[in-house]
């Protein structure tokens, strides 16, 4: 009675630890699962999941793994050809620009020579400014998608976001009255200073008062204050709160802004928090606003 008892007890002990074994071994395998899997995701390699376990379950998991892998490197190596194929469209379309612009600057400089109205001559002095203003913009996207658009230090300096709002929207008198838009202004009387890009400041006023006149509904509210937050806001029955939440992305745009590159706002942000900043996006009550911030 007692040695049988002793044996069940042996016979216990051995499938307790032929137990704890097989759970050490499925451990160790889920380990070496999640380390090759962190590996592989994090170095770009080719290579697939590899477990020493013989565990059949292991193996499935490590097998179906591997296949999710395959897949995710088919789509990944289909988007970087998409998206080299879309900026080498960009490239060349920004490239094929500079002919026109060119010829039409050329053609400028000869109206400029003719005897014409002095009203005349301030309209052509206009349209030679936005059309000098465009050429950059061409240039500054060029190189943007060749390299990339990178502020250096050395580029930046005081700026009065009072005067570059004045500036900006002096601009745009003309595109802000044809679309019936007459904007509320509130600047404080005191100068806001930052040290900023000038180039890159003028661009993103550009862009969010260009995106204003797309979406606005025949307002538009402008108001900066003293701590450097400039807010625009309009009213754009056309949006929705999933709209607004994408203006920001590269390529996205809105169905009622039908000449829109998707590009203003997402180069906007990009250069924002380069000097600093912070631009947001925000659509309540019909109302679109947009919050750009300079801390000091």
């Amino acid at each position: 009675m007692l040695f049988g008892l002793w044996v069940l007890t042996g016979v216990l002990i051995c499938i307790i630890f032929l137990f704890w074994l097989k759970i050490r071994l499925l451990q160790k395998a889920a380990v070496e699962i999640e380390k090759s899997l962190s590996l592989i995701l994090s170095t770009d390699t080719n290579t697939l999941l590899s477990i020493s376990s013989r565990d059949i379950y292991m193996r499935r998991l490590a097998d179906s793994l591997n296949s999710q892998l395959r897949t995710l490197r088919r789509e990944r190596l289909h988007f970087q050809q998409g998206n080299r194929a879309v900026r080498e469209t960009i490239i060349n379309v920004s490239h094929d620009l500079r002919t026109p612009l060119t010829a039409i600057c050329g053609y400028l400089d000869l109206l400029k020579q003719e005897n014409l109205p002095k009203e005349a001559f301030r309209y052509l002095s206009i349209i030679e400014s936005r059309t000098e203003a465009l050429k950059q913009l061409t240039e500054e996207f060029f190189r943007y998608q060749r390299t990339g658009f990178t502020l250096t230090g050395s580029s930046f300096e005081d700026v009065s976001l009072n005067s570059a709002l004045e500036e900006i929207l002096s601009a745009y008198y003309a595109a802000l009255k044809n679309s019936h838009i007459t904007p509320k202004i509130s600047l404080p009387e005191t100068k806001v200073i930052r040290c900023l890009n000038p180039g890159a400041l003028s661009r993103i006023l550009d862009n969010i008062i260009s995106n204003a006149i797309k979406y606005s509904d025949g307002d538009l509210d402008i108001t900066l204050t003293e701590k450097g937050e400039i807010l625009f806001s309009n009213h754009a029955a056309r949006l929705d709160e999933l709209q607004v939440m994408r203006l920001f992305d590269r390529f996205y745009t809105v169905e009622a802004a039908i000449w829109s590159t998707g590009l203003g706002l997402s180069i906007a942000r990009e250069l924002a928090e380069q000097m600093g900043g912070e631009i947001t996006a925000g659509y309540r009550d019909g109302v679109l606003s947009i919050s750009l911030f300079f801390c000091h």
